[in-house]
């Protein structure tokens, strides 16, 4: 595979050879890109909590708890290919400054309908639709960049803080949703003062996402090789996808734990309160838990960029993720849910980050927008193993829908390890 080609006045990475943990931060447009991740990260998680807490407090229904995350993610289904034909076409700083930005307006309009007591469920659903739209508009880019950036040796590094920008967020920002509803909602579990509260902070963390955005020197143009229209552009992709066994391997990988291993996060706030009996305080801690666990992970990985046979371990943290959500279904304290969650968080962050980073080792660079569009795209059927353990959920139990989910998870990572003899070929990544 050839390295990816710098861009004319592109700002060289100074780090290609740093094989220290924090290589791809010593980066500088990484780093400010990095952070700008980070803000989104933060806001994306304490919006989790808020929405969660007040949603079940206003519904008492695990299936509208699935109805908001399918407003969330349908849109990385609709839109998810169009930001990816754009990301190899245009400028991508415009794409990861202004959606953000749209983020932040969107947020602060949700504040003031939640303290002006007016709130309903359906507003849930836009703005979630609304947030999931221009994430699926400017993640292709933003991920698409990474590469151009710090070139093919620190892939491994930066795609593992990638990675971690997501779970450092899960151990800050929603502790900080839950004690900032707690703390606000003065014991009346009906207020919806803290939510108003944290959705201020979600728009200022939006915004600063996209102020982060104009310090990055990379020009950040595109690698074009033809001229073709936009939907030429799209089945190019699509057809590089369908005939690469590797690539296309990849991605029906990250889709499963999409499906059965992040159902998790959408039925946490019920399991809080239905098994655990615990408050917004709780779920907070339970979320902070995971991102400890993921951000062990991510450093775990940012050191293993030399690791052996990467397609197996792939596999492997997959069927574990699997047998962790399963377990910690069957948990009834605080303590061994948070071991077990923290568990959870470890495994996740290794596995996406190890597949999102054999996918862009094996992608040409003016193709690497849509083939991240389209491993997106593929996350927003997330959808379809959430429904039905919803239905589970509300018709028989929180445990017995999210063991149904590990199994899941388990049994289709056994059966894509007999039937893909190409990923559990890979070995270091690169060829």
């Amino acid at each position: 595979m050839k390295s990816p080609v710098q861009e004319p006045g592109a700002a060289i990475p100074t780090a290609n050879h740093d094989k220290s943990t924090f290589a791809s931060l010593k980066v500088s447009d990484y780093r400010y890109l990095w952070i700008g991740m980070l803000g989104s990260a933060f806001a994306m998680n304490m919006q989790l909590v808020a929405q969660g807490w007040l949603v079940y407090e206003m519904t008492s229904s695990a299936m509208n708890l699935t109805y908001v995350t399918l407003a969330f993610m349908l849109p990385q289904i609709i839109f998810s290919p169009i930001g990816g034909v754009l990301a190899d076409r245009i400028n991508k700083k415009p794409i990861i400054t202004w959606a953000p930005l749209a983020n932040g307006i969107a947020t602060l309009a949700m504040a003031y309908v939640v303290f002006n007591d007016h709130v309903t469920f359906e507003h849930f659903i836009v703005v979630g639709f609304f947030n999931g739209t221009a994430l699926a508009i400017s993640i292709p880019a933003r991920t698409a960049l990474i590469p151009e950036i710090v070139g093919e040796k620190l892939m491994f590094n930066a795609m593992a803080f990638n990675t971690a920008s997501w779970n450092l967020s899960r151990i800050l920002g929603p502790a900080l949703a839950g004690f900032m509803i707690a703390i606000f909602a003065e014991g009346d579990t009906t207020s919806s003062y803290g939510v108003g509260l944290v959705y201020i902070v979600l728009s200022v963390l939006y915004m600063t996402s996209a102020v982060t955005v104009a310090f990055i020197k990379h020009d950040c143009e595109p690698n074009r090789t033809n001229n073709n229209g936009p939907m030429t552009d799209l089945i190019e992709g699509m057809n590089y996808v369908k005939g690469s066994p590797i690539v296309g391997g990849l991605i029906l990988l990250s889709i499963y734990p999409f499906l059965f291993g992040i159902s998790i996060n959408t039925f946490l706030p019920a399991f809080n309160t239905d098994v655990l009996n615990g408050g917004p305080d709780d779920l907070g801690f339970l979320m902070t838990a995971m991102g400890v666990g993921a951000i062990g992970g991510s450093l775990v990985l940012a050191r293993l960029v030399s690791l052996k046979h990467k397609g197996n371990w792939t596999l492997f943290t997959s069927l574990c993720w699997g047998a962790a959500v399963a377990i910690f279904a069957t948990t009834e304290s605080i303590l061994w849910s948070t071991i077990t969650i923290g568990c959870i968080g470890f495994l996740s962050a290794i596995n996406m980050s190890m597949n999102r980073s054999l996918v862009q080792l094996q992608v040409e660079q003016s193709m690497r927008g849509r083939v991240m569009s389209i491993d997106m795209m593929s996350h927003g059927l997330m959808p379809i193993g959430i429904i039905p353990i919803g239905y589970i959920v509300d018709n028989y139990s929180i445990q017995a829908g999210l063991v149904t989910s590990g199994v899941m998870l388990m049994l289709l990572t056994i059966i894509s390890a007999f039937l893909m003899p190409s990923i559990r070929g890979i070995d270091t990544g690169y060829s």
